[in-house]
C-alpha cells in the first residue's frame, strides 16, 4: 500500500487484477482513474450491449456500477476477489447514447472491516447529466 495515497492498487495494478480474475469479460471494463476511494471505469458500448429501441441495456448499467465499486473497495483493501455485492440499488434516470461509451464514477462512502458502501454515476461520455445512480453495499472476507 502506498504511503501517500491510501491505495493497495494502482491504476494498472487493478486492471491487471481484474483482467486476471475475470478473463471472460477481459476489455469490458476499462479503468481510467484510481484516487483513494474513488474510481472511474468505461465500458466501450458495443451492439452486444443494446437494447431494442437503441438504448444501452439494463444489465450493461448493472455490470459497470458493480464493478465500478468492486474496483474501488480492491483499490483500497488490495487483492481479494471473494468480495461480493450483498445490495443494490439502481436508478435509471435518463436513456444512454447507444453510440457512446458508458462512464461509471464511484465514490466509496464507506470502507469497513467487513462492509463497503459505494454510490455510483453513470454517464454516456461526453454528458454532464448522469444516466443512472446506483448505491451498493459489499462484503469484505475477514482476514485469514
Amino acid at each position: 500500500m502506498s504511503q501517500e495515497t491510501g491505495l493497495a492498487l494502482d491504476k494498472h495494478e487493478l486492471q491487471a487484477f481484474l483482467d486476471e480474475v475475470f478473463p471472460q469479460v477481459k476489455n469490458e471494463f476499462v479503468v481510467e482513474h484510481v484516487e483513494e476511494m474513488y474510481v472511474e471505469l468505461r465500458t466501450p458500448i458495443r451492439d452486444k450491449h443494446l437494447r431494442p429501441g437503441g438504448t444501452v441495456s439494463g444489465p450493461t448499467m448493472f455490470a459497470l456500477c458493480d464493478v465500478c465499486v468492486y474496483a474501488a473497495v480492491l483499490a483500497m483493501i488490495g487483492r481479494e476477489a471473494l468480495t461480493v455485492t450483498t445490495s443494490v440499488s439502481l436508478d435509471f434516470m435518463r436513456k444512454p447514447a447507444a453510440d457512446r461509451d458508458l462512464i461509471g464514477k464511484c465514490r466509496l462512502l464507506k470502507l469497513g472491516k467487513v462492509l463497503a458502501v459505494g454510490d455510483v454515476l453513470l454517464y454516456s461520455e461526453g454528458d454532464d447529466a448522469p444516466v443512472a445512480r446506483s448505491t451498493m453495499t459489499y462484503a469484505i472476507p475477514p482476514k485469514r
